[in-house]
């Protein structure tokens, strides 16, 4: 009999294999007392486990393949970083000391306080992140109970599929080192660090199946799809035959793609169409390059402000913008203001009580502007990064024009002093705006008025809109770019940049999913943005469509009275 077990596909594609599940949940904590004379003995036990969990990093990244990305193995150097950082070392071992108790216990209780920080977050992506703390501390827990090697190695699995309670970024490079086809986890979800990685290395992978191990067995042969993020075992052969004729047909796609990396993306009618690149950190630009990313719509600054205990200068923050610009070489780059809130602060702030309600609170431009000290040395460093190339500035979050108006007044303000100062910069430098909240995306044409660009966030535009968590997986079902309040809503933006005869841009994930390339394309988007691996299967998709041909079907499509109709409208235009 056929078990079908239903997910979350974070990354797709086929695999077919053997099972190997992976018993290695996390390691059970208890707490017991520590006499006042052996505290420094137990703080010299907890930096011994740190040191071994370096250690077993740096091990793990030697052997990473030199094929291997370069933003996969930062990755890998994240976690390295976590282990430095004093929210982990410092903090853990005046517990420690204070209350006279384990390693083990000291640096749980730590790791749960920083995860209720981070489930407050508003941000999706950064609220993720905890997936990473996570990993790093299981790993020196591990290493406390002696649970784990100098080289946390993993039992060889060429040509098998592996099903765990999670898996790490580490994990997942050493995985595919050996030859593993795809893999399977009950927890996490799809803007996980591992989520990420699986997607750049291609591998086909189903996340919060909840109890999947109780399920599936050992060496059995399964089925992931990572598409559609279904899991099946004891599969017909009509079913594996079908799968495996799917994975043929998608092997030829994929090396099909390599070949059009230099076309221009042009329809066929000859409209020519912007492909850009998400970023997050500098060394995100390799994968960008790597496929011939037109440039960077949308830099997250975050990176710059986090983990750490003071806020980069002017001059740090001016740095990092200049080697970007220098490695895109003419190609132009587009920095987002930071899109921290007040449940998202430095780490001196890992203490401080977070609103009932992050999404409604003090967050991205309005923290910014209630704090000038924190806003206006990077509108400065962005300014003057201007003069060394084309540099677009985007705004996050705005939901009332007062904002923006007291954003273009704050960079009146900085011009003059540059000008004061003799500093250079670029006098007409492009100010734009993310619609990320349904207010702005109904008052977009007022926003256009004011605004050189403007640029739809997705991600945040598809939740406010529809009340729902994507990564809650209870409810992340009901998250659906086909809703039709959302693709109204879309469309409403484009007729108002339009208007405006200002461009209008996309840099939330849909921009980067292909099944939506011809609708975004008919509605009148002529600039995406997306994660560099989604670029080339989305310039097929343009290479493929004549934008006059959909125009008509596309607006269509606004008239569906709800997702399921919009789907099927959908698959029309696809065809």
């Amino acid at each position: 009999m056929t078990l079908l077990m239903n997910g979350i596909g974070a990354s797709r594609g086929i695999a077919i294999g053997k099972v190997h599940i992976l018993e290695r949940g996390q390691p059970e904590v208890v707490e017991y007392c520590v006499p006042e004379s052996e505290a420094e003995a137990e703080v010299q036990r907890l930096e011994r486990a740190l040191d071994t969990a370096k250690q077993q990093l740096k091990n793990t990244r030697q052997r990473i393949p030199v094929t291997t990305p370069t933003d996969i193995v930062e990755f890998i150097d994240t976690h390295l970083l976590m282990l430095d950082d004093a929210t982990l070392i410092d903090i853990p071992a005046e517990i420690i000391r204070h209350e006279h108790c384990n390693a083990e216990w000291a640096l749980k209780k730590q790791l749960d306080r920083v995860v209720d920080v981070f489930d407050e977050m508003d941000d999706p992506y950064l609220r993720t992140r905890k997936d990473d703390v996570i990993h790093v501390v299981s790993r020196v827990l591990h290493n406390l109970q002696s649970e784990s090697t100098a080289t946390h190695s993993l039992p060889p699995m060429r040509d098998g599929v592996v099903i765990a309670d999670d898996l790490t970024p580490a994990d997942i490079v050493m995985l595919q080192h050996q030859g593993i086809l795809g893999f399977v986890t009950e927890s996490g979800g799809p803007l996980s660090h591992t989520a990420i990685m699986a997607r750049s290395l291609r591998i086909p992978a189903v996340m919060g199946t909840h109890n999947a191990r109780r399920y599936f067995k050992n060496e059995e042969i399964v089925i992931i799809d990572g598409t559609q993020g279904v899991v099946f075992a004891g599969a017909t052969d009509a079913l594996l035959h079908y799968y495996r004729s799917q994975q043929e047909e998608e092997h030829k796609y994929f090396l099909g793609l390599s070949q059009i990396r230099d076309r221009l993306a042009l329809s066929l009618d000859g409209t020519p169409i912007q492909l850009l690149a998400n970023i997050e950190l500098p060394e995100d630009l390799q994968a960008a390059l790597a496929v011939n990313a037109d440039g960077v719509g949308l830099f997250r600054t975050e990176y710059l402000f986090m983990n750490r205990a003071t806020l980069p200068d002017e001059e740090e923050q001016l740095h990092a913008y200049h080697r970007i610009i220098e490695v895109l070489d003419g190609k132009p780059l587009t920095i987002r203001s930071l899109d921290l809130g007040a449940d998202k602060t430095l780490q001196v702030g890992l203490q401080k009580e977070c609103p009932n309600n992050p999404a409604l609170g003090l967050r991205a431009i309005r923290l910014c502007l209630k704090d000038p000290a924190l806003f206006r040395p990077q509108l400065r460093a962005v300014l003057r990064a201007s003069a060394f190339g084309p540099v677009r500035l985007m705004i996050p979050m705005l939901s009332n024009i007062q904002e923006i108006l007291q954003v273009l007044h704050i960079l009146e303000d900085l011009k003059k002093e540059l000008r004061a100062e003799g500093l250079a910069y670029d006098r007409r430098l492009p100010v734009g705006g993310m619609i990320e909240v349904p207010a702005a995306a109904i008052s977009a044409s007022h926003f256009a008025r004011h605004l050189d660009f403007l640029s739809i966030g997705t991600n945040d535009l598809i939740q406010y809109t529809l009340a729902i968590d994507r990564i809650d997986d209870e409810v992340n079902y009901l998250y659906d770019p086909c809703h039709p309040s959302v693709l109204r809503l879309i469309y409403q933006v484009i007729k108002a940049g339009n208007h405006a005869g200002i461009p209008v841009a996309m840099c939330g994930e849909m921009a980067g999913d292909p099944q939506y390339t011809r609708l975004l394309l008919g509605l009148g988007l002529r600039e995406l943005s997306m994660q560099p691996a989604a670029l080339l299967e989305v310039k097929n998709r343009v290479l493929e469509s004549s934008i006059p041909d959909m125009i008509r079907p596309c607006r269509a499509a606004l008239k569906c009275m709800d997702a399921e109709e919009t789907r099927q409208h959908l698959h029309t235009i696809n065809l």
